[in-house]
């Protein structure tokens, strides 16, 4: 046997074939191209959820896969859930959500969605098996047995232009699309006014004001036990800075100075940060850039699914984190301001300061942004101001002892409002299309199984955000301590 190995290994050399390794650099060339279903005859049936594959395609062109960063992202259709015949079907709507909990899943199969999207991925690393003994493996499962599958962008979301590094710009910037005019208004006190007889509220445990954990709807009216308040220097210099800060209303109670009791300690529970509605800041004269471009293999990979022949995607508007400049030095009182309206006026969130400086007397004109834990993105970025969801002690310390300042959010606060703000209607819109497409290229339906013929009769999408997904982290205020807040002025 030995000479025909011989021959065959010398036949084999002699063979004009010749094998390469594919280079990292030319896997990025080779993306997925837009799904494309084939209707014509669908007397057999796909194995795969027409819906389903429309979804995919429509956050590919949204938010390409090429732009993820693969050195430890995993992004993409992680959960694929088969098409089987014999089981009713899904309706034509995706759940929107940052983590993929086992209590939005409940919602996802409550409400019997198609697909969900999962901002963070629900597998980063492989399995070696799948047991109900995870609570996330749990999850997959459960939405696999009910037809739902799982598409997870990550930090494709993070890098595009209008996603969600330059959605948490827009926040402190204002958006050009909003032309509103901004105005300030500097309240002053009549001679006869009393401002300590100003009305407080009475402030109540979740229990007694019968607050329903389910519920993230934020009402614009919110009382001002829920409102940041305002810091001031010291108690005689109260007054005075309330008349001088045009960002600082002279009508905000004062706190009550006495012991808390367990009915005043409230606890601010993890709830969806959506935007106040009458809340409409200007737009600050300031410029943009990407702090870390992606790479060049990247973005030509990305640009194959622009349908324009310019290229959308470039160094200039792609890439992790974003760092504003403002033309002129901004208060840091007014950006936070404008922060906690963006998320809902929250009962608070971190912020650092360099030790023995006031905030109100903090001038910020650079700002350097990124979702989620940005340590690692604005690490090399020396701006006034970081702002993202979370940073390690020692990285808010290399902040604060530079004489810059912090602003996080909690993780997922940095970005579960994106998924409101900006994805639900590009998402709704751009599927719209494409499922007008792929139900416009179907051929006769007659020898289809019924579940695939009332889904392609049906017209209907609908890309919905989840109510029950949230940060873990609540806080617990004390309230009518002698400690005072922030107070929070026009913007």
């Amino acid at each position: 046997m030995r000479p025909l190995i011989s021959r065959t290994v010398s036949a084999l050399h002699r063979s004009p074939v010749r094998t390469s390794l594919i280079t990292y650099r030319d896997h990025l060339r080779i993306q997925p191209k837009p799904i494309s279903i084939s209707t014509r005859n669908m007397s057999s049936s796909p194995t795969v959820s027409p819906f389903t594959t429309a979804v995919v395609s429509s956050m590919r062109r949204l938010y390409p896969e090429a732009l993820a960063d693969k050195s430890f992202d995993n992004t993409g259709l992680l959960v694929e859930a088969p098409l089987i015949p014999s089981r009713p079907r899904n309706r034509n709507s995706v759940l929107l959500t940052v983590d993929l909990t086992r209590a939005v899943a409940d919602e996802a199969i409550e409400n019997n969605h198609s697909v969900v999207v999962a901002y963070h991925p629900i597998i980063f690393r492989g399995l070696k098996s799948i047991t109900t003994n995870d609570m996330q493996q749990l999850s997959m499962t459960l939405l696999l047995a009910h037809g739902i599958s799982v598409y997870c962008p990550h930090t494709a979301v993070d890098t595009v232009p209008d996603g969600m590094a330059d959605w948490l710009c827009d926040i402190v910037t204002g958006k050009l699309d909003e032309p509103e005019p901004e105005t300030y208004t500097m309240h002053t006190a009549q001679p006869d006014q009393d401002l300590s007889s100003a009305s407080e509220t009475e402030v109540t445990t979740s229990e007694e004001s019968g607050v329903d954990d389910g519920d993230d709807n934020h009402t614009d009216s919110a009382s001002g036990s829920t409102k940041p308040t305002s810091p001031s220097a010291a108690e005689q210099d109260q007054d005075q800075d309330s008349l001088s800060d045009p960002f600082v209303s002279p009508t905000t109670p004062k706190p009550k100075l006495r012991r808390p009791t367990h009915t005043h300690r409230t606890y601010s529970k993890p709830t969806y940060p959506r935007p106040t509605t009458n809340f409409h800041p200007g737009v600050i004269a300031h410029s943009r850039s990407v702090i870390t471009p992606s790479p060049s293999a990247s973005l030509d990979a990305a640009n194959q699914f622009v349908a324009s022949d310019s290229s959308s995607y470039t160094a200039s508007n792609t890439g992790a984190g974003r760092l504003i400049e403002f033309q002129e030095p901004q208060p840091l009182t007014l950006l936070i301001t404008r922060i906690a309206h963006a998320i809902g006026l929250p009962k608070g969130f971190a912020v650092a300061i360099p030790q023995g400086r006031r905030i109100e007397d903090m001038q910020i004109t650079t700002v350097a942004t990124c979702p989620g834990s940005g340590g690692g993105v604005v690490r090399g970025c020396i701006a006034d101001l970081v702002f993202t969801g979370e940073l390690s002690h020692h990285e808010a310390l290399g902040v604060t002892e530079r004489g810059g300042s912090v602003i996080t959010l909690f993780h997922s606060n940095s970005e579960r409002g994106y998924l409101w703000s900006v994805m639900r209607d590009k998402l709704e819109a751009e599927l719209t299309k494409e499922w007008e497409r792929v139900r416009s290229e179907a051929g006769s339906m007659a020898r289809s199984p019924q579940q695939l013929r009332d889904m392609f009769e049906d017209d209907s999408v609908e890309v919905v955000v989840s109510q029950r997904d949230r940060d873990p982290y609540g806080i617990v205020v004390l309230e009518e301590t002698a400690v005072e807040g922030v107070r929070l002025g026009s913007s």
